[in-house]
């Protein structure tokens, strides 16, 4: 009774469109054996070739990822050069003796140069002066009362803060005013 279940499950196969097979031919097993080796062959190949991409695509993400971290600060030094210019222009000027006014006015213009170089690069300058107290991007290294300002109130700022893309890099060293 299970011969003639195997025998109607390849009639039902045939009447499907499949390839014939007749069970007491002992060819036609033989070319579906080579044909389910051939597609077999076929997978592992598919398989291989997946695998080989795969390793490929690595090793091509590690590549990429090594020249990022590599040149991330490429634009940042881009940036720097003409800081650093103006600077040797300005040792230069005060070496020559040139006027101590031209020289602070080249000192001011080059500080302006950093901050837009920062600025371009996501670094924003925590100057907290007047405002609340906030743990988080200030450091207090002193108290001192002031009753012209609410308590918990920066009343000096010794040392400016940086965010670097929103992230603090350094905190403000500041004074706070304390209750009376």
């Amino acid at each position: 009774m299970n011969q003639n279940n195997e025998n109607e499950e390849l009639k039902t196969a045939q009447n499907n469109g499949s390839d014939e097979i007749d069970p007491s031919n002992s060819e036609d097993f033989a070319l579906l054996i080579a044909d389910l080796k051939e597609k077999v062959q076929k997978n592992n190949d598919q398989t291989l070739r997946h695998q080989a991409e795969l390793e490929n695509l690595k090793r091509r993400h590690s590549r990429e990822l090594e020249k990022a971290h590599k040149y991330a600060l490429d634009n940042m030094v881009a940036e720097l050069l003409p800081v650093n210019d103006s600077l040797e222009m300005g040792l230069k000027a005060a070496e020559e003796g040139v006027d101590a006014i031209k020289v602070h006015e080249g000192v001011v213009l080059t500080h302006k140069l950093l901050l837009d170089a920062m600025t371009k690069a996501g670094v924003e300058v925590v100057d907290p002066m007047g405002q609340p107290f906030n743990p988080e991007h200030h450091e207090a290294i002193s108290m001192l009362p002031n009753p012209e300002l609410k308590p918990n109130t920066v009343m000096d700022v010794v040392q400016k803060g940086y965010l670097l893309n929103d992230r603090l890099v350094r905190p403000a060293m500041v004074v706070v005013t304390k209750g009376t």
